[in-house]
C-alpha cells in the first residue's frame, strides 16, 4: 500500500484511493467545492512522487511544473508527499471594502486586494476565510472601470461559506486564491455579432462583467439580457441593468420567474445564426437553457456555459 505524507504526519492508503477523500478522512482539512476540476478549491503541491492525475488540462503548463494538482482529480498509485494549499501562504491578502444586500438572498461583497489584480471579465476566484473555508466565485466587477473586486453571494442556503459571509463586517481580512477563466469573456471579434447572455440567480454576477465589458468596447450587434430567478424581488441588478438599456439602444433586459421559465423555453426563437449565447448559472437552469438553444438551431460552438456545482 502507497505512503501519503503531509509534514510530519504519514499513512497508508489503498491503491487507486482519491487524494482528497485520502486527505480529509486523515483529518488534513482540504476545501472542496465541485469536486469536477472546475472550482480549483482543492489544489495541492506534490513534493515528492506522482498521482494519476485524471484532469490535466484542469490546470496550466507553469502550474503543474510547480507541482501543483488538484486533489479531486487524483489517485494515489505509489508513495506521496504533498503540501496543501495554505491561503496565508500561498494566497493574496485582501479586506472587506462593502457589503450590501442587493435582494433577501443576494449579498454583495467588495474586496480591497493588497495589491492590484490582474483579471479579466468572466473569470473567478477562491475566497478563503480566516477560519480556512473556501469557495469559488464568479467576478463581477471590471478591472477597468472597477477599485475593487466584486462578488454576488447566493446565502438562500445554508453553506459554510455564506454563513460566514453573513458575519462579516467591512475592514474584516480574507485571502484570495486561485485566479482561473471559465467559459465566458468577451471577444472583441463578436463585435456585430448578436450577443445573448442568459443567466440563472447569481449567474448573473460573471455576466454583469460581461456585459460592461462589450460596452466598454462599443459592441454594435443586438444584446439580449435574460435573467431567471424565483421571483421579481429576486432580479438583483435591475436598477443597474435598467440604467444600462436606456444608456445603449442595442441592449434589451428580460426578467423571467421560475414559474414563467416553461413558457419563456417554448418561446424562444433564434433570430440570426450568426448569434453568440453565454448561459451562467445552477445546472439545471442551464442544461434547460442550452437544450432549447440546440432545439432552435444554435451551433454548439457558439455556446459558451459556465455552472454553478453546490458543494457535494
Amino acid at each position: 500500500m502507497p505512503e501519503l505524507r503531509v509534514g510530519e504526519w504519514a499513512w497508508s492508503v489503498a491503491v487507486g484511493s482519491n487524494l482528497l477523500d485520502a486527505l480529509n478522512l486523515a483529518g488534513i482539512a482540504v476545501p472542496y467545492s465541485c469536486r469536477a476540476g472546475s472550482c480549483h478549491a482543492c489544489l495541492v503541491r506534490c513534493v515528492q512522487g506522482e498521482p494519476q492525475d485524471n484532469r490535466p488540462e484542469a490546470l496550466t503548463f507553469a502550474q503543474r511544473e510547480r507541482g501543483w494538482r488538484l486533489a479531486c482529480q487524483c489517485q494515489v498509485r505509489e508513495d506521496l508527499q504533498v503540501e496543501v494549499f495554505d491561503p496565508r501562504r500561498d494566497g493574496l491578502a485582501a479586506t472587506v471594502a462593502e457589503l450590501a444586500w442587493l435582494s433577501p438572498t443576494v449579498l454583495r461583497l467588495r474586496l480591497r486586494p493588497e495589491r492590484p489584480l490582474r483579471y479579466s471579465a468572466g473569470q473567478h476566484l477562491v475566497l478563503w476565510t480566516e477560519q480556512g473555508v473556501a469557495r469559488p466565485y464568479s467576478l463581477a466587477s471590471l478591472p477597468e472601470e472597477d477599485r475593487y473586486l466584486e462578488f454576488h453571494l447566493d446565502c438562500r442556503q445554508p453553506g459554510a461559506f455564506s454563513d460566514a459571509a453573513r458575519r462579516f463586517q467591512v475592514g474584516a481580512p480574507i485571502r484570495l486564491g486561485e485566479l482561473r477563466g471559465g467559459a465566458l469573456h468577451y471577444d472583441p471579434d463578436w463585435h456585430a455579432r448578436p450577443l445573448w447572455l442568459l443567466a440563472a440567480g447569481t449567474g448573473l454576477a460573471p455576466l454583469w462583467g460581461v456585459l460592461r465589458e462589450a460596452l466598454r468596447q462599443g459592441h454594435a450587434g443586438p444584446i439580449r439580457l435574460v435573467h431567471l430567478a424565483q421571483d421579481d424581488s429576486e432580479h438583483y441588478l435591475a436598477s443597474g441593468l435598467s440604467e444600462l438599456s436606456a444608456q445603449f439602444p442595442n441592449l434589451s433586459v428580460e426578467y423571467v420567474s421560475a414559474a414563467e421559465l416553461p413558457d419563456f423555453l417554448a418561446k424562444l426563437r433564434l433570430v440570426s445564426r450568426q448569434t453568440l449565447a453565454l448561459l451562467c448559472g445552477a445546472p439545471a437552469s442551464v442544461e434547460a437553457l442550452a437544450k432549447r438553444l440546440y432545439l432552435a438551431g444554435l451551433p454548439r460552438n457558439q455556446l459558451l456555459a459556465d455552472v454553478f456545482v453546490a458543494h457535494a
